[in-house]
C-alpha cells in the first residue's frame, strides 16, 4: 500500500468512524452468583464516545434459566464513555443481555449522508440513491439501535441463548455459541419485526483475546451513537462482510479465541411527515474460549482462504509510515475541527 493510501484511510478511519452501540464483557465467561459488570458502548467496538441516558433504553433485561428479568434503572452508571451495567450473576448457565433504544431524528448534507452510507456500510440504500439520481438530496433519518451479548456463567449450558427479545431486529444463534470452539462454523439468523430478513449486509468482527476464561480489568470503551465525535475504529481490519441467504442466515467460520460481534443497519425509505429513511441498528456479541487444539490466534479468514487483514510492512517502511500517520492524525483532527458532522447517540 503507498502511503498516500496510508494516510487517506487513515483520515477516513478518524473522520467518518461507524457510530455502533455494543454490549461487551471484559470477560464472556462469569462464575454463578458473583458480582460482575456489562458495558454499552457508543461509537466503536473498541472505545465508547459517549454514555446512552437511561430514558433512551425502551428495554434493557438480562435472560437466565429461563427466566427475562428486566434491569433497574439503578443499576446503571457511567464510567470512560460508557453505561456500566453492574448486576449478581444467577445459576449457571447461557445467559443474554439486550438493550433497545428509543428512536431519535437526525438530519445530515447530502454530502454528510453519502460519507455515511459509505463508511457504515448501508451499500444498498446508496446505490438506490446513484440509481434514482438522489445523491444531491440531503435526509433526515428516524434511528434506534437493538443490542445484544451472549455470555457463559459457570459451566452449565442452557437454552437461553437462542431467546427472541422481540427487538425490531435482532440476531439469533442458531445454536450456543459456548459450545463451539475455534475450528468450528455458526450460523445466526437475522430477524426484521419477527421474521427473516433475507439478502441483507452484515458486518463480522473479531477482537483476538489472549484468554477469555480469566477475568480482566475494566478497560475503557463505549456504545454507538449515530452523533458522536470520531475516534479510529481499529477493528476494520478484523472485520468481513457477509450477506444473509433466503432464511435470513449468515454463517460463518469460528477461526480463533477471542470475542466475535456481528453488526447491520437496515434501512428503508420513509413518508412519515419530515423524514425521509428510517434506520434499525443491531449487534450481537459473544466469546469463544480454548479449542480442543488450535495454533496461535488469527484474525477471521475468508473462506476461499485469502487473507483478512492487512499485508505486513516491509523493512524501511516503519518510520515513513509514522510519519505519515502523525501528519494524517493533524490533519484529520484539523478537518474534523472544522467540519464536525452531526452526531448519533
Amino acid at each position: 500500500m503507498t502511503m498516500k493510501n496510508k494516510i487517506l484511510l487513515l483520515l477516513a478511519f478518524v473522520l467518518l468512524t461507524s457510530h455502533d452501540m455494543f454490549l461487551k464483557l471484559d470477560s464472556y465467561f462469569l462464575q454463578p452468583n458473583t458480582p460482575a459488570t456489562i458495558q454499552l458502548y457508543n461509537g466503536t467496538f473498541e472505545r465508547s464516545e459517549n454514555a446512552i441516558s437511561r430514558d433512551r433504553m425502551l428495554d434493557a433485561s438480562l435472560v437466565g434459566n429461563g427466566e427475562r428479568i428486566a434491569v433497574d434503572s439503578t443499576q446503571w452508571s457511567d464510567m470512560d464513555n460508557a453505561a456500566i451495567l453492574s448486576f449478581t450473576t444467577g445459576e449457571a448457565g447461557t445467559w443474554v443481555a439486550g438493550v433497545s433504544t428509543a428512536a431519535r431524528n437526525i438530519e445530515m448534507t447530502a454530502e454528510d449522508f453519502n460519507g455515511y452510507l459509505e463508511h457504515d456500510g448501508v451499500l444498498d440504500m446508496l446505490e438506490w440513491r446513484r440509481e434514482n439520481n438522489a445523491l444531491g438530496s440531503g435526509a433526515v433519518e428516524k434511528y434506534s439501535k437493538h443490542v445484544k451479548a451472549i455470555f457463559q456463567v459457570g459451566e452449565a449450558k442452557t437454552e437461553d441463548w437462542q431467546t427472541v427479545l422481540g427487538y425490531p431486529i435482532e440476531f439469533i444463534p442458531l445454536e450456543n455459541p459456548y459450545d463451539l470452539h475455534p475450528g468450528h462454523s455458526l450460523s445466526v439468523r437475522l430477524l426484521w419485526q419477527g421474521e427473516p430478513l433475507v439478502n441483507q449486509l452484515v458486518y463480522l468482527g473479531f477482537q483476538p483475546s489472549p484468554d477469555p476464561g480469566q477475568s480482566h480489568s475494566h478497560s475503557d470503551e463505549a456504545d454507538h451513537s449515530h452523533d458522536d465525535a470520531a475516534g479510529a475504529d481499529h477493528t476494520h481490519e478484523n472485520t468481513r462482510s457477509l450477506t444473509t441467504d433466503g432464511d435470513g442466515i449468515v454463517r460463518f467460520p469460528i477461526t480463533a479465541k477471542g470475542v466475535w460481534y456481528l453488526r447491520t443497519i437496515y434501512m428503508t425509505l420513509s413518508d412519515a411527515p419530515g423524514l425521509t429513511h428510517e434506520s434499525n441498528w443491531a449487534t450481537l456479541t459473544f466469546g469463544v474460549g480454548e479449542g480442543h487444539s488450535h495454533g496461535d490466534t488469527v484474525s477471521p479468514a475468508p473462506e476461499d482462504g485469502t487473507s483478512a487483514g492487512e499485508p505486513e510492512m516491509q523493512d524501511g517502511d516503519d518510520y515513513t509510515f509514522v510519519y505519515g500517520l502523525l501528519v494524517g492524525v493533524g490533519l484529520a483532527l484539523l478537518v474534523f475541527l472544522l467540519f464536525r458532522r452531526p452526531k448519533r447517540s
